[in-house]
């Protein structure tokens, strides 16, 4: 029995197979061409138990390409993977190698690869949110200039519906207007681009039950029920509500022994586009609903809005989990008693 591990890089990974006694049988740094990496392993295909991939911010192209070609994929949880400290020297083959070696004893911590399909559709909800961003710093830069030389004040939805001749009728300078259309223009230009992007993931989201089941949550609309149905996934993956709440950072990371704080675990561990999409409904909660308030006032009493917010992140991430695990319909008395 075979196992390889591949460490990958922006241009290149360095590829090793070992054998059931961590014996290196092959070992060699390779371009990131899919044809070469699968030549190279083609002879050990047939003895290969699985390939372990690290998950970097270039791993689809390989592990898809892997995938297709009959080897078993592994992707390995790089945060949670802790070599010896006591290592003098640590590189790319020995990286690798521990890949391998982590993967015969069974000790590996996995990432989630979901199907391309569905993550094609995730990542586009992300590229929504990356424009939504930069609509609002448009949004901001335009707010800014209109109260250096105005004093004025206007609503970021004042901003969108504003048009290069209200800004020439502003008491402003020719320069000073020259900047403003031109954020107006590329705020203009983004938002065709965040519609058609949204028209696309409706089509996508519209007839599923789980998008539907969402959106009847306090809070939780269109846009945050498709976030949070993209980016969660299979909810099987998750064996119960406290690894779904963890996913979601909503969920503290103390490390408490003899009740003192003896220091932290990696808050950034989890999907943090999860842990937006249940602090926006949270905010959004709060204001719509009387039992979700009343919870946030409690907390809020006893420590602060921060924690207090994070709560009813937590209650309805909660909730969300049971929701698509048996198919039940939100009940809010259930979330926020």
């Amino acid at each position: 029995m075979l196992f390889c591990g591949i460490d990958l890089h922006s241009n290149n990974c360095l590829v090793v197979v070992s054998d059931d006694a961590d014996k290196v049988v092959y070992s060699k740094r390779l371009p990131n061409d899919l044809a070469v990496i699968c030549d190279a392993l083609s002879p050990y295909q047939r003895e290969l138990f699985g390939v372990v991939v690290e998950s970097t911010y270039n791993w689809y192209w390989l592990v898809d390409g892997l995938a297709a070609a009959g080897y078993s994929l592994h992707l390995a949880n790089t945060t949670a993977i802790k070599q010896y400290d006591g290592l003098k020297y640590r590189g790319d083959e020995s990286d690798a190698r521990h890949l391998a070696h982590i993967l015969r004893l069974g000790l590996l911590p996995e990432g989630h690869i979901m199907p391309k399909a569905d993550r094609t559709v995730r990542d586009l909800a992300r590229r929504r949110m990356q424009l939504v961003g930069q609509r609002t710093t448009q949004i901001l830069s335009i707010q800014t200039s209109m109260a250096q030389h105005i004093g004025a004040a206007m609503s970021g939805n004042g901003i969108k519906l504003l048009s290069a001749l209200d800004i020439d009728a502003m008491p402003i300078g020719t320069t000073d207007a020259l900047g403003m259309k031109a954020n107006l223009a590329i705020l203009q230009a983004l938002q065709v681009q965040i519609d058609g992007l949204e028209a696309a993931l409706h089509q996508h989201c519209r007839r599923d039950k789980n998008c539907r089941l969402l959106r009847s949550v306090a809070g939780i609309g269109p846009v945050l029920a498709t976030v949070i149905l993209l980016e969660t996934g299979d909810i099987g993956r998750f064996a119960d509500v406290g690894n779904y709440a963890s996913y979601c950072r909503c969920v503290g990371s103390a490390h408490i022994s003899n009740g003192k704080k003896k220091g932290k675990g990696n808050t950034r561990n989890g999907n943090r586009f999860l842990a937006w999409a249940y602090i926006e409904a949270a905010n959004f909660a709060i204001r719509y609903c009387e039992p979700a308030r009343k919870f946030y006032q409690r907390k809020k009493t006893k420590r602060n809005g921060i924690v207090a917010i994070k709560a009813v992140a937590h209650k309805l991430a909660r909730a969300c989990f049971h929701m698509l695990k048996t198919g039940e319909k939100f009940s809010v008395e259930r979330c926020f008693t």
